[in-house]
Order: structure tokens, then C-alpha cells, then sequence
């Protein structure tokens, strides 16, 4: 058989386990390795896994010998703010003068700034800004990822979010997964009327199902915003109709957001950093994933991060995310995310990569398409400027990527950028 791309030479190939769920505990300790590796590709799929011995003799249109580096399934990213518009660079001086968020937000800045500037967007003006966050993202070796909506704060803006992603989908070389997020805030008009809010949240449901505008919802459930029984509701209402579920959960205040995700079947909850030991207890419990982003506490200036190595310890499931968006993590490094896990988080490196792939899979369900490298799968992969995974998070700050693959076609390489526009 000739195969279309025979990559060689491996030094490391990093083969996740295959699995319907998520990693728990112990499980995440364990991430195969094979050395000296080889892997062949067909009409974008991989169709051949071997010693680079083994592959001598095979015939390809194209053989590519990687020199001993690293070989990665391509990253997943479950947890992103990426259509928004404008920026919010002005707050980080008030944020250093030490002036409180809410001050910051009574003065027209933090969240309602960013409302503001999405609303007044086009789609067009969106999409573009959008493209360009996503392509950075690509560079870093993301090649699955999940996008939110929650800028809008109403049906206009929240459609109109969810529609500049399902048109990322169509020309994009990342797979994108959309999430309505439109119980991201509570807009200054409906304070002290939350549940008229929701209500109009939960009736724009039936429009983005026929629509077909998002895989998920979610709901950011914390002190000021929504309450657990908010949530709860929302969030039953949206499994009603067929959604999955995802929750901002217990990110500064432990108010049980966690025990909700685990009791309703969430297929993540996100943040975590106040999660009770009943949290833990519950994630370690269900399959819901602990999506921990840690980016978000550094990048606050905050000295708690989430419990990310009692939470493996005790059995739970846990990936990584950026939580990329313009007030509280700006940046589409995943790497550097990796990097936090280990000085942060505590966890290790066989950890910290089942969690950027097959567990960060899982937490988008996406687990039959991404995450992992396997006979039959896409051909969805990384090449490293690193001879072994130890290296990525223990070097961090820079972008390691070398070449990436979406599909057995290279979408992006070093010191050529972009293969295809995008544009």
C-alpha cells in the first residue's frame, strides 16, 4: 500500500489511551509512550502506528523525517471566550492601582465594556477578529477547540456570536465547538430581575437548536451572577431540549456549583478554585470533567489556584483550557497552560498531556474524533521542537510548535506560518 504522509524518525510518540470517558485518578498517570516511532496516513486518517524500523520499506507521496522530536495528537483546548469584541488593555493599570473590579465595572469597564463592543460589532467586523485569535491558537498546536458565546447578553448579540462561530466551522482547519454561554452576566437592566433574564435565555433555546448554533450551554454560577437554583434550572431546561450541559462553577465562592455539575450529569464544570471537598467528592464520583484553567488565577494576580492535584488523588477527571477572552485570561497559549499546571497545579507531565488531549476531548465530546492517536482516527497531530514530553511544560512561555497537521494536512509550520489562508 502507498500511503499519502509517512512520518519517521520519531523520537517520542505520545499515544493517549482510547477511552469512552474520561481518565480518573490513577488512570492519568499512565500515558503511553512509543520510541522510535513511525506513522503512516491515508486520506487523512491514520492507517499505520510502528517502530520507524518497521517502515522502511513502506512506499508514501511524501515521506517526512522529524529528526528524533516529539510527536503529540494535536492539542484540545475545551474552554474559550473566542468572539468578542474589542479589548479591555486600559483595565490592567487600574487592576495594578489596585481599584476593585466592581469599581471598574461601575465605570463602564470589565464585562459590560466587552458587551458594549460585541454588540455594536458586526458579524463580519467578528468573524475577522475572531479568525485571528483562532489562527494563533492553531500555531500553538490546538487543532479541536471550544468556543463560547456570552458577549452578547441578548438574543441579537448571542445569535449573532453563535453564527460567527458556525462560520469559523466551515472554513477552519480547527475543529470548533460551539457553547451558548447567554447566562454570563446579569445586564445592568435586568438587576434585581435575574429570573426574567433567564427566562428569555431558556426561551432562545428552540432557535439555536433549529439553527444548529450550539453543542452546549452554560451558565456562570457565582455570588452576584446566578445562584445554584438558577442554575440548576437553566441548565435542566437546556438538557430538556437535548443540550449538553457545562457551568462556571465555584471560581471565587464555594456555592456548591461543583455537586450541581456532578448531580445533573454536566459533561464538565469549569474553574473550581473554591470547590468543597464535596465537589471533589462528587466529580470523583460521575464523569464529569474538572476543566481547570489555571491562566485565569495567574493572570489575576490571585495566590489560590484550584485543587487540581487533590482532585486527581481522589479520583476525579481533570483537563486544562486557556479560558481565552479579553478581562481575565488573555492569551491562546495552551503550552503556557501546561507549564501552570506543573508549578501550580502540581500535577505531572504524563498528567498534564492526558489532560490537553484525551481527557480535554471528553470535556467537549469530542472523544471519538480528537484527543488521541490511533489506527482509523484523524490524523490530527503535532510536531515538536522537543525530543520528549517532559520538555513542553518544563520550558514554558514559548511556543515549542513545529509543524501541525489537521487531517493528515499540515495547517501550520515554523517559520512558514500558515499553510492554507484562512482568510
Amino acid at each position: 500500500m502507498k500511503y499519502d504522509v509517512l512520518i519517521t524518525n520519531i523520537g517520542q510518540l505520545i499515544l493517549p489511551k482510547e477511552s469512552s470517558t474520561p481518565l480518573k485518578g490513577e488512570e492519568m498517570k499512565n500515558l503511553p509512550i512509543l520510541e522510535n516511532a513511525a506513522i503512516a496516513i491515508q486520506n487523512g486518517v491514520v492507517r499505520w502506528i510502528g517502530h520507524k524500523d518497521e517502515a522502511t520499506n513502506m512506499e508514501a507521496v511524501e515521506v517526512v523525517d522529524v529528526k528524533g522530536r516529539l510527536v503529540s495528537p494535536g492539542l484540545v483546548d475545551p474552554h474559550t471566550h473566542l468572539v468578542f469584541g474589542g479589548s479591555r488593555e486600559e483595565e490592567m493599570s487600574l487592576k495594578q492601582a489596585g481599584v476593585p473590579y466592581l469599581e471598574i465595572l461601575q465605570q463602564g469597564g470589565g464585562i459590560h465594556s466587552t458587551v458594549r463592543a460585541t454588540r455594536v460589532a458586526s458579524e463580519e467586523a467578528l468573524l475577522h477578529k475572531a479568525r485571528f485569535h483562532l489562527e494563533r491558537s492553531l500555531s500553538y498546536g490546538v487543532t479541536t477547540i471550544e468556543a463560547k458565546s456570552g458577549y452578547g447578553l441578548d438574543r441579537e448579540t448571542e445569535l449573532k456570536q453563535l453564527r460567527v462561530v458556525k462560520a469559523l466551522q466551515k472554513e477552519a482547519y480547527s475543529t470548533i465547538v460551539p457553547t451558548f454561554l447567554g447566562p454570563h452576566a446579569v445586564p445592568k437592566e435586568y438587576k434585581g430581575k435575574e429570573d426574567v433574564f433567564l427566562d428569555e435565555m431558556i426561551d432562545m433555546l428552540d432557535e439555536i437548536q433549529q439553527e444548529e448554533l450550539a453543542h452546549f450551554v452554560d451558565i456562570f454560577c457565582e455570588t452576584g451572577v446566578f445562584t445554584i437554583e438558577q442554575s440548576k434550572r437553566f441548565l435542566e431546561a437546556a438538557k430538556a431540549k437535548g443540550f449538553s450541559m457545562k457551568i462556571h462553577a465555584d471560581e471565587i465562592d464555594s456555592l456548591g456549583g461543583t455537586e450541581l455539575a456532578a448531580s445533573v450529569g454536566a459533561t464538565s464544570a469549569d474553574h473550581l478554585v473554591a470547590a468543597s471537598d464535596l465537589g471533589i467528592e462528587g466529580l470523583a464520583n460521575s464523569n464529569t470533567v474538572a476543566v481547570l484553567l489555571p491562566g485565569t488565577t495567574f493572570y489575576l494576580g490571585k495566590d489560590s489556584f484550584a485543587r487540581g492535584r487533590e482532585m486527581i488523588d481522589r479520583g476525579a477527571a481533570v483537563a486544562l483550557a486557556t479560558d481565552f477572552n479579553p478581562g481575565s485570561c488573555v492569551t491562546e497559549n495552551l503550552q503556557l497552560i501546561m507549564s501552570l499546571a506543573a508549578l501550580k497545579l502540581k500535577l505531572s507531565p504524563e498528567e498534564i498531556w492526558n489532560a490537553v488531549t484525551v481527557n480535554a476531548a471528553c470535556a467537549i465530546e469530542q472523544q471519538e474524533q480528537a484527543g488521541v492517536l490511533a489506527i482509523g482516527r484523524a490524523a490530527d497531530l503535532v510536531v515538536w521542537e522537543a525530543t520528549n514530553y517532559k520538555y513542553i511544560p518544563y520550558h514554558f512561555g514559548v511556543n515549542h510548535t513545529k509543524t501541525v497537521y489537521k487531517a493528515g494536512k499540515v495547517v501550520w509550520e515554523r517559520n512558514k506560518g500558515y499553510e492554507f489562508s484562512l482568510s
